[in-house]
């Protein structure tokens, strides 16, 4: 029985990481990592004798230590990349918003040298520009 729940798991697992990449909500840097999560749980759930040999093998004293042990390493490694990249995009998203501040007062100076070449003997607050460059 235990078995059988084991397999379903790892089975649903599988299958809801490769709906989740056809439906491009999971990237596939993402997917390989849990791919692999998911069939190194459909291997063990399939054959229980394996996580014994290597507990046995690593000089565990219990298989859900170990289980426990390599879940925490994977979380803190997930952890730390999903840190890593929130760190890239924030830099990015800095980035791309000077960008837009720079080309927004460009736009705004630009406009305001037409409407004076356009007009040349009015001259329009710059608050009336700003309402108007938006």
């Amino acid at each position: 029985m235990i078995v059988a729940a084991g397999i379903t798991f790892a089975v649903l697992v599988l299958a809801l990481i490769i709906v989740m990449l056809l439906r491009r909500q999971l990237r596939e840097k993402y997917a390989t990592l849990w791919l692999l999560i998911g069939l190194a749980l459909l291997v063990i759930s399939i054959f229980p004798g394996l996580l014994l040999q290597l507990t046995h093998i690593l000089g565990v004293e219990v298989p859900a230590n170990l289980i426990f042990a390599l879940s925490i390493v994977l979380l803190v490694g997930v952890s730390l990349h999903l840190s890593w990249e929130l760190s890239r995009a924030e830099d990015e998203i800095r980035r791309l918003a000077e960008d837009v501040a720079i080309n927004r007062a460009e736009i705004e100076a630009l406009l305001r040298r037409v409407r004076d070449l356009e007009s040349p003997g009015s001259s329009t607050s710059s608050a009336d520009d700003h309402h108007r460059s938006r």
